[in-house]
Order: structure tokens, then C-alpha cells, then sequence
């Protein structure tokens, strides 16, 4: 408080950088103690030796990758590029000495968190991030990747995985963000427009999960509608620009508002942004632990992208800053006799942003890295719409 009494703004920066501490600490690790390798545990408290064994969830390494490389454009001398740099190899080794899976849609987001790792500011001097040579192989065998995914099927889009039976959302729309970051615009225009074309509800103004190819060769529409599958198509519609991108990417944040929120908690409040007093909903723990924290990322680029509409820019700031401080007010400090303690945490944040953590992560229960991801991803989606960046391509 000021001696006038009012309140001063939120330090999302400072903010951002517990969250990112705090996951670090609780989930990361050495892959099998080896020098110049991290990756991080899935769950916590869990057992290292157990560790090999147990599922390790590649796209949630890839969005992890993404938050070590939000914490290092924030903070260049926070060591965390040389930790994203380190993951990346990590990575590499867990999935037998390759970056290919059965999955196009983890291979997109990998892809797309290389590239974001490749354009961080050079630190030794030669003009390239560490590891530059790596990245660049790793994003040449994932874009060869997307490519053979992206086939003429169904009249576009691409497969979701090698059984080639399934064409998405969550596969084609990353994929066209990462066409557009690349410079291949036209690739990217028409995965968004089959996806227009293919998977949009007028009604609700949000894309629908997908289209499975059957044996009556009849597609049959997935209808559901996921969160996170907006967020990358509003980040390739900015990227590409034009009127008409731009138009649907304005009507997406709104649409977002009105269908994918639920009403801000009191405590949350105490950060109100200028908004309705919303925040975005949850989809659970799992792989929807991640789909909240995805969606906000690309609300934060809308947030500050002065080509969209003054109330879209607006409503687009207010959920993620609504969201965020959800998110902050909701943390649960761990206790010294906690397993979670003795495994390195101090921070648990909630699986939903509407309610605290003491009731979704209580004492004694197992925490899942997808769901402290999310809200690391939208502490860094607060910084960044508190202090925006010149340049929204880079995000």
C-alpha cells in the first residue's frame, strides 16, 4: 500500500520467478545423473529409481522447455536458457536418442519450443544460443515430421498420430503456428483455414476436437471443445496478421470469454485486473492439468498486440492476469515434514484456478508436473502482459 492507501501493482516478474523456482526445484532432475541432461519428474514425491520406468510424458517436457525459455527472456542471467538448453538433451536421450515419437501434435510443441530456444539472446559471444547446431537438426527432423502429417486428406489438416486415421485440432493447429514462425505462411494460412473450414462451431465460436477417418470412409466429428486448442490457432492468426486474421482472432478471445471461464475466486480479487471478475476454467489434472496455463500464453500475446481492437486487448489482459492471480492468491506453502519438502518444494499452486490449493493438492497428496506447469506458464503470461515486449513473434 501507498501512504494514500492505494494498493501497488502486482510484481508478476516476482511472481513468475517463485513459480519457476518452485517447479525447478520440486520436479527437476538429472536424466540417470547424467552431466549435462535435465528432465523433470512427472509426479512428486516419487521415487528415483522408480523413475526410468515410470511414464515421462514428452509434451509435457516440451512445455516445460517453453516455460524455461519464458524464465530466460525475462531474465537473461537467471541460468535458465542453459537449463532449457540441458532439457532438450535430456529429452534426446529419454526417447532412445531421437526427438520423433508417435505423436504429431507432442513433435508440434517440441518443435515449437526449440525455436523458441534457438532465438534467445546469444550468450557466449558467437552469435548462436548454446546447443545452435543441435536445435537446428532437432527442428529440421520435426519439420519433416509435420510435414508428412500435413496431407491432402480429408481436404487438409493434419493427422494427430502415425495411425493416420485421425485429423485435429491439438495437432494441426500448433502446426500451423510453427509453419508461421518459420516463414511459411502459406502452409500455415491453409491449415487455418481447413481448420475454419472443418472444425469451427458458429455457434460457439471455438474449434471442436477433430475428424476421424472411418471405415465407411465418412469422417465422424470429435465435437468436443478443449481450451487449450485456441490458444495456439489466436497465436498463428496474429502471427500471419491481415484483416481477416485479425478479425477472427478478435472474435476468438471474445468467444473464449464468453464459453471457456468461470467466476473469479473472492481471494483472487485482490489483484482485480479491469475485467468481469472471471477466469479461465480448468480441465482437470492429466494432460488437461496443461490446457489452462497453454491457452493463457496466447492470450497474453492478443493482451499486447496493438493491431487487435482496444476491449479485445482488454478482455484479453483481464483473463490472464485474472487467471494468474487466481492462481498466486490459491498457493499452498508445503510444510517442512511433507514429502513434497523433502523432494525439494516449497510452492504448490492448484490444479483450478477458482479454487485454493490446500483443497485440490492437499497435504500428503502426489503433485503432477502438468498442473504446476500451467501455473508457472501463467504467472510468466502476467509478466508478460505487465511489461510487453516489442516483439509479440518472438513469444
Amino acid at each position: 500500500m501507498t501512504r494514500t492507501g492505494t494498493p501497488q501493482p502486482p510484481d508478476w516478474s516476482a511472481r513468475a520467478d517463485e513459480a519457476s523456482r518452485a517447479v525447478i526445484r520440486l520436479f527437476g532432475r538429472r536424466l540417470f545423473f547424467l552431466p549435462g541432461t535435465h528432465l523433470a519428474a512427472t509426479v512428486r514425491p516419487s521415487g528415483w529409481l522408480a523413475a526410468p520406468a515410470a511414464p515421462w510424458h514428452y509434451w509435457w517436457q516440451a512445455h516445460y522447455l517453453d516455460c524455461l525459455v519464458d524464465t530466460a527472456r525475462r531474465e537473461p542471467g537467471s541460468g535458465a536458457g542453459r537449463l532449457a538448453s540441458q532439457l532438450l538433451s535430456g529429452i534426446r536421450l529419454r526417447n532412445l536418442l531421437t526427438v520423433v515419437n508417435n505423436y504429431y501434435d507432442d513433435m508440434a510443441w517440441l518443435a515449437l519450443a526449440t525455436l523458441r530456444l534457438d532465438r534467445l539472446p546469444d550468450d557466449g559471444g558467437t552469435g548462436h544460443p548454446a546447443g545452435h547446431r543441435r536445435n537446428i537438426r532437432i527442428l529440421r527432423t520435426l519439420t519433416r515430421q509435420l510435414d508428412s502429417a500435413c496431407t491432402a486428406d480429408l481436404g487438409g489438416g493434419t493427422f494427430w498420430n502415425t495411425r493416420r486415421d485421425f485429423k485435429n485440432t491439438p495437432a494441426t493447429a500448433p502446426a500451423a503456428l510453427y509453419y508461421a514462425r518459420t516463414g511459411q505462411s502459406n502452409k500455415a494460412q491453409s491449415l487455418l483455414d481447413w481448420l475454419d473450414a472443418r472444425l469451427y462451431d458458429p455457434d460457439q465460436g471455438l474449434y471442436r476436437d477433430g475428424l476421424r477417418i472411418t471405415g465407411t470412409g465418412q469422417p465422424t466429428l470429435e465435437a468436443a471443445v478443449y481450451s487449450y486448442n485456441q490458444g495456439p490457432i489466436l497465436g498463428a492468426l496474429l502471427e500471419l496478421g491481415g484483416a481477416a486474421n485479425l478479425a477472427r482472432a478478435a472474435a476468438l478471445v471474445d468467444a473464449t470469454a464468453h464459453h471457456l471461464t468461470a467466476p473469479a475466486p473472492a481471494a483472487g480479487r485482490r489483484d482485480r485486473a479491469t475485467g468481469p471478475g472471471t477466469v479461465l476454467r480448468s480441465e482437470g489434472t492429466g494432460d488437461g492439468g496443461l490446457f489452462t496455463g497453454i491457452l493463457v500464453r496466447y492470450l497474453a500475446l492478443a493482451a499486447t498486440d496493438g493491431r487487435l481492437p482496444a476491449a479485445t486487448r482488454t478482455t484479453a489482459a483481464s483473463l490472464v492476469l485474472e487467471t494468474a492471480g487466481a492462481f498466486w492468491n490459491g498457493r499452498r506453502h508445503i510444510a517442512g515434514e511433507e514429502g513434497l519438502a523433502r523432494a525439494g518444494g516449497s510452492l504448490v499452486f492448484s490444479v483450478r484456478p477458482e479454487l485454493p490449493a490446500a483443497l485440490t493438492y492437499p497435504r500428503g497428496s502426489a503433485v503432477e508436473l502438468s498442473t504446476q506447469l500451467q501455473a508457472w506458464m501463467t504467472l510468466e503470461a502476467a509478466a508478460s502482459v505487465a511489461a510487453p515486449t516489442t516483439s509479440p513473434a518472438d513469444n
